[in-house]
C-alpha cells in the first residue's frame, strides 16, 4: 500500500524516542511533517535534523509537529536525538512499515555497491489526516525552510 497527495494516510503506530509509541491519531487536529532520512549521525541527516530543529518553534506556531523517521533502532535514535538536542521525536521503522506506506525504500548505490535504503523524503499531513504535500529525492540545503513555507500556505 502506498500513499498519494489528497488521500487519507493509513493509521500507523511506531516506537519513538522518549520511551513513546506514537500513532497518527496522536496528531489529529494538527499538521504533521514526516521526514524520512537514511541514517542517524551521518552528515546530511545531522544537517537536516538541525535545520528542522532551528525552525521547530515556527512549525509549532503553525500548529504543526515534526517527526523524523529512519530504520535505526530506538537506542541509536535516543543517542542521536540527545547529542543533537532535537526537540521533536524520532520514529524507529526497523520493519519498514511506514517506509512501505510512503514508498521511500529505493535501490541506491554507494562505492559501486547496490543496496536498498531510505530515499530522503518529506511529507506534510494536514489536520484531517490527508497527505497535503510530498518531497522526494530531497536535497538538504534549504529544505526545512521550504517545508515551513508549505506548512504556512496550508
Amino acid at each position: 500500500m502506498s500513499i498519494a497527495v489528497g488521500k487519507k494516510v493509513p493509521a500507523f503506530s511506531l516506537p519513538a524516542t522518549s520511551d513513546k509509541q506514537l500513532a497518527l491519531k496522536d496528531f489529529k487536529g494538527k499538521k504533521l511533517v514526516l521526514y524520512f532520512y537514511p541514517k542517524d549521525s551521518t552528515p546530511g541527516c545531522t544537517t537536516e535534523g538541525n535545520d528542522f530543529k532551528e525552525l521547530y518553534p515556527q512549525f509549532l506556531k503553525e500548529n504543526c509537529d515534526i517527526l523524523g523517521i529512519s530504520r535505526d533502532t530506538i537506542k541509536r535514535h535516543e543517542n542521536f536525538k540527545a547529542k543533537q538536542e532535537f526537540p521533536f521525536e524520532l520514529l524507529s521503522d526497523e520493519e519498514e512499515v511506514l517506509c512501505g506506506i510512503f514508498d521511500v525504500i529505493k535501490l541506491k548505490k554507494l562505492y559501486g555497491k547496490e543496496y536498498l535504503g531510505i530515499d530522503r523524503s518529506t511529507f506534510i499531513i494536514d489536520e484531517t489526516g490527508k497527505l497535503a504535500k510530498e518531497w522526494r529525492k530531497v536535497k538538504v540545503t534549504g529544505h526545512a525552510a521550504e517545508v515551513l513555507e508549505a506548512v504556512k500556505s496550508l
